[in-house]
């Protein structure tokens, strides 16, 4: 058997060296495959045939070749001439070598668009193409996918055959690549399909994409999909989501900034997953530079998600940064806060502290956005005379040049924080400005029309110097009310205890609209002893259309009942935003004793006999309080 087994293998080495001289590299690796087959069966085969016999009959997938010198030349190769001049050389090119030299031919031409259209039509490049063509079927994954997004950035013709040919290769092979490869060419090819109408290929791309998200495995791929891909298919980012929220430990703070700022840009308020942000950002010592916490605050603000140890880490981050801080990145921190409701003192200071520093530079544009903040979260700054000189400075001659709905914006945030001039009530209340508005379908020309209204009331009421122009009193009659939307459970309980309070509809009034721009929960008419009077029998200049005409008796007290609901006021703050202290303010200009019904005193109460008692008490304490000044 040994000498038998002996005999066998020097038969079939000396025919590996007779046939390795004819044997193309390529083949090599089949060779010594095969060579070791023939040896493991010629001991129960002895007849098992020719080593070439068997060569013929191997069915193996081409492997990749040996790195050779071509190889250093493509990617030392600084010139397209060194490339081209490839072609026609002595050199043995592999199935892989045409693309790899178009890749790089690419990368070397991408930013120079002249020298660009001159190889194109250079018949050595379209000796190059050719060759890729007809190699395409051999090419390799990860070089078939570099080889397409390189035939785009050239510049080839959606009518080329070679490129239609490249084309069609990877939609065969989608099933077979690699997710990693799905996303690189998702990632660098998506705007030439969209541009050269290779929608086919997309839509398969993008299905395969979002079929196989499950081998996503690495946190860049995940924010590279949510980045690039999300935004087309609503199904494939619900997936991405669940998959960030499984890696998410994974997470460094720039890809903690790229979930969130994709999630802003494409408005997915997704809880579980900016908790699980929240939460990473919160407990983990990242080191956050400047442009995250400006781009964290911004996605916060625009998603409206409020996270109390989140806020209170980015304000103590970014106060450091202030004084190297541009004023366009000053008004925009101002506005992201802002939107988050959050007031932080020392960091809204520094804004004002930084900003007047720099006078000489402040541009209109952010002077308006930190002006606006300002009066949303009704903050007045200690060095509030600079600050407001400065507004009144830049508005004085700009302002009527500015768009109408800005105009009303910036004039209605001086009336919130008690600083607005009569020249710039004139200038938004000027019936050439207001009437583009009145009647308007339009929700945002309806919410600008509701603040010309309330910047009306600021000059009737705050303002008995100035002498017009006014709203046109139909105008106010037929402005927006806010009495349409839907009730809620603390507006649905404050209207039942009223009811039981005033023990009659005469008694009192509920959702009164008034001219005003405000509508009052409740309205009630009390004597000098304290009981209720008809209300409808009395004149009532604050309504919009009056009904009664007998003038009120000594000593009567009208009382108005503002319920302020948990999105009144700041976050984890009892003060409330600036547009419901200037409706407070108005109400109680107006002739009204107010009873403020926040929300959370009235959670505290449990019985409907607790509820009644609590409207009394506050009541009889707003009628002291009056009687005390």
């Amino acid at each position: 058997m040994a000498v038998r087994l002996m005999k066998r293998c020097t038969c079939l080495l000396r025919e590996a060296t007779r046939l390795v001289p004819t044997i193309a590299p390529v083949d090599r690796v089949r060779l010594a495959r095969v060579a070791c087959k023939t040896l493991t069966s010629s001991v129960s085969s002895p007849s098992s045939g020719s080593l070439t016999e068997l060569l013929g009959k191997e069915q193996v997938f081409t492997p990749y070749p040996e790195r050779q010198e071509v190889d250093c030349l493509i990617e030392k190769a600084t010139r397209p001439e060194e490339l081209l001049e490839l072609l026609g050389g002595d050199y043995s090119l592999h199935h892989n070598h045409a693309a790899l030299i178009l890749i790089r031919l690419s990368y070397l031409l991408s930013e120079k668009p002249k020298e660009k259209a001159l190889i194109v039509e250079d018949a050595r490049f379209q000796q190059l193409v050719r060759r890729v063509d007809s190699q395409v079927t051999s090419i390799w994954h990860g070089t078939l996918v570099k080889l397409l997004r390189s035939m785009y950035v050239l510049g080839l013709p959606q009518t080329s055959k070679e490129l239609q040919s490249v084309e069609q290769e990877v939609r065969w092979r989608l099933r077979r690549f690699k997710y990693k490869h799905l996303v690189f060419l998702f990632e660098s090819c998506t705007s030439f399909m969209r541009e050269q109408h290779s929608q086919e290929l997309l839509a398969e791309l993008l299905m395969h994409l979002e079929r196989r998200w499950t081998e996503i495995n690495d946190s860049r791929t995940v924010v590279t999909m949510m980045m690039k891909a999300g935004h087309l298919s609503e199904s494939l980012m619900n997936h991405l989501e669940d998959k960030c929220l499984e890696l998410v430990e994974q997470f460094g703070p720039d890809e903690l900034r790229k979930v969130l700022v994709t999630l802003a840009a494409q408005s997915r308020r997704s809880v579980p997953l900016l908790r699980a942000i929240s939460y990473h950002l919160v407990q983990k010592p990242f080191p956050l530079t400047k442009g995250m916490l400006l781009d964290l605050a911004y996605a916060y603000g625009k998603l409206n998600f409020h996270q109390t140890q989140v806020s209170q880490r980015l304000a103590a981050d970014l106060l450091p940064f202030i004084p190297s801080m541009t004023l366009g990145e000053v008004a925009r921190c101002a506005k992201s806060f802002a939107f988050l409701k959050w007031l932080n003192l020392p960091l809204f200071e520094a804004f004002t502290q930084h900003l007047l520093s720099r006078v000489q530079d402040v541009s209109l544009s952010h002077l308006c956005s930190i002006l606006l903040a300002f009066a949303r979260l009704n903050f007045r700054p200690q060095q509030e005379d600079e600050f407001f000189n400065l507004v009144h400075e830049k508005l004085d001659s700009m302002l009527g040049s500015l768009e109408p709905t800005l105009q009303v914006d910036l004039v209605w945030a001086l009336c919130v924080l008690q600083q607005v001039r009569e020249a710039e009530l004139q200038t938004v209340l000027h019936p050439g400005l207001h009437t583009q508005f009145l009647g308007s379908k339009s929700p945002k020309d309806q919410s600008t029309f509701q603040k010309l209204v309330h910047i009306n009331t600021t000059a009737l009421l705050e303002h008995p110097e100035y002498k017009g122009p006014f709203l046109p009193a139909s105008a106010v009659t037929l402005s927006p009310s806010s009495s349409s939307k839907q009730m809620t459970p603390l507006q649905k309980e404050l209207r039942e205890a009223l009811k039981a309070v005033m023990g009659s509809t005469d008694q009192g009034g509920l959702e009164v609209v008034t001219q005003y721009g405000w509508v009052l929960d409740a309205e009630v008419l009390l004597d000098a002893d304290g009981h209720f009077l008809p209300l409808r029998d009395f004149v009532a200049p604050h309504l919009a259309q009056p009904v009664g005409n007998r003038p009120l008796p000594p000593g009567a007290k009208r009382i108005a009942f503002l319920r302020w609901e948990f999105p009144n006021f700041n976050s984890r703050s009892k003060d409330l935003l600036g547009r419901f202290v200037l409706a407070r303010r108005h109400v109680l200009a107006a002739g009204f004793l107010v009873v403020d019904v926040p929300y959370y005193e009235w959670l505290d109460l449990k019985s409907e006999w607790q509820k009644g008692a609590y409207l009394k008490d506050k009541m009889r304490k707003a009628v002291a309080e009056e009687l005390a000044k």
